[in-house]
């Protein structure tokens, strides 16, 4: 018999704000252990929650990314959860009417395009951090992460293998960090991942025994526990390996397996009831048109229109729109320097690879695009050579600089002084008649020797062109 996969999933995304959602805490990533808490997030008795109105803002642009409809008004609500990592024993959440609903994204996979649906986006606090010693038999809490503002996007059952589950989560990924809602990195866990599965025959609308794994953080792990669940329930089915029940589990990523939990709690295990200290959020008119107005341009127009206007590849085009960072520094250098093939360069190349030496991602970009394209122009013009510029490029990394300023205080202008060229070049030939002679015997290398011991007494600053014909122009004269 065939069988269909049907998979929804709950994804958990951090929101990039300065505090937590209803304190003061900082919401920061990396500080030690229980350094950002308070009476608030420790859930002390007495403590009431303020909203931090960021989260709403994050939370509206989230769904108008996601093509989701944005209820005016929301609420939040009490869900009873009783385990070490939340102290109140209960979370914040929205249940009854969460900011958002009704949205959807099209992926594209090696079967085509294909709209998933998005039931719903909720606005909750993050539970802490349980740390297991199996070596002491202890269990340790963190409470950072308590209270650090998330939104949940639910998604529809409509994913039906691995490959659309992560198409769906990448392009989720990448609006999300292309508004600058959150990072979404899943290595420091700002973006988690709960995957809900069964299987039905082929053709059959009812619904399989559903099994739900928790807290997935890693695109390959999640491919990986989809494929192996698939397996299981056919197996279970066809074979009765096993007794299917809805339950919850957790993936075993070294072993390649997943294991029970427990028992899959419903609605009604969680006691779902209005919050009576957090007042009703009314999104008004004026509120819903200023975070409408600040959404980005989306990456695949702001693609076509690198392409079609500035005349870049497809590639580099492709490269430029994976991070927003990216965009908003090319624009502006390219503003300055209206050479979009070379400051794509520029960006693609040299700035990746202090990116890459600093251990910081493509989004974490800060120069003063400004600045870049008036680097771009001074290379292209042979006012400063490439590898002074790239000395340049070091330091605007480090301090908002001008390039051409920084160029004539560290004397990196490159000379148009043929005599002081000619007189370096008259020192190195008369140093080494020997590669002068290799190069008249047509040895070319030779000749590259000679113009790199130039270089490096005129220190780069010198057109190469230039000196590579005063070069000749001299040993051909003996």
């Amino acid at each position: 018999m065939k069988y269909e996969t049907v998979i929804g999933l709950e994804v958990h995304v951090e929101l990039a704000t300065e505090s937590k959602i209803f304190c003061a805490c900082s919401a920061k990533f990396g500080a030690e252990q229980n350094d950002h808490v308070c009476p608030a997030c420790c859930g002390m008795p007495g403590m009431l929650p303020i909203l931090n109105k960021r989260v709403v803002d994050l939370g509206m642009t989230a769904g108008m990314m996601l093509n989701c409809d944005i209820n005016r008004e929301t609420t939040f609500d009490k869900k009873s959860y009783y385990y070490p990592d939340l102290p109140c024993s209960y979370q914040t959440t929205q249940w009854f009417a969460p900011i958002c609903v009704n949205g959807a994204v099209e992926i594209e996979t090696s079967k085509g395009k294909k709209q998933i649906r998005i039931k719903q986006i909720h606005m909750e606090e993050d539970a802490g951090k349980l740390v297991h010693d199996d070596w002491t038999d202890t269990s340790l809490v963190d409470f950072n992460r308590t209270s650090v503002p998330l939104i949940e996007i639910v998604s529809q059952p409509d994913i039906s293998s691995a490959e659309e589950a992560i198409a769906y989560l990448e392009r989720i990924r990448t609006l999300l960090r292309f508004a600058r809602v959150s990072d979404c990195r899943w290595e420091q866990g700002s973006m988690r991942c709960d995957v809900n599965l069964s299987i039905r025959p082929q053709g059959s609308q009812e619904l399989g025994v559903r099994t739900e794994m928790k807290n997935m953080n890693s695109l390959s792990a999640i491919a990986r526990a989809i494929d192996y669940e698939i397996s299981r329930h056919i197996d279970a089915v066809e074979n009765r390996a096993e007794e299917l029940v809805q339950e919850t589990r957790r993936w075993d990523d070294v072993k390649g397996k997943s294991y029970a939990m427990r028992n899959k709690e419903t609605a009604g295990d969680y006691r779902y009831f209005p919050d009576p200290n957090i007042m009703p959020v009314i999104i008004d008119d004026e509120w819903y048109d200023r975070i409408k107005k600040s959404l980005p341009e989306l990456p695949e127009v702001k693609k076509q229109r690198y392409i079609e206007e500035l005349g870049l590849s497809e590639y580099d085009a492709d490269q430029i729109v994976q991070s927003r960072a990216f965009c908003d520094v090319f624009e502006k250098a390219y503003e300055e320097s209206r050479m979009a093939k070379e400051t794509a360069n520029w960006l693609m190349s040299d700035c990746m690879t202090i990116l890459n030496k600093r251990q910081q991602t493509t989004d974490m970009l800060a120069i003063n695009g400004k600045a870049l394209g008036e680097l771009v122009k001074l290379v292209a013009e042979d006012k400063v050579s490439r590898a002074s510029g790239k000395k340049i490029l070091a330091a605007m990394f480090d301090e908002d600089i001008s390039p051409l300023k920084y160029a004539e205080e560290n004397g990196l202008i490159m000379s148009n002084d043929t005599e002081g060229i000619e007189k370096i070049v008259r020192e190195v030939i008369e140093a080494d008649p020997k590669s002068v002679s290799d190069y008249k015997s047509g040895k070319e290398k030779a000749l590259m020797a000679l113009f790199g011991k130039c270089m490096k007494q005129l220190k780069g600053n010198c057109s190469p062109q230039v000196l590579k014909e005063i070069l000749v122009d001299h040993i051909n004269r003996q």
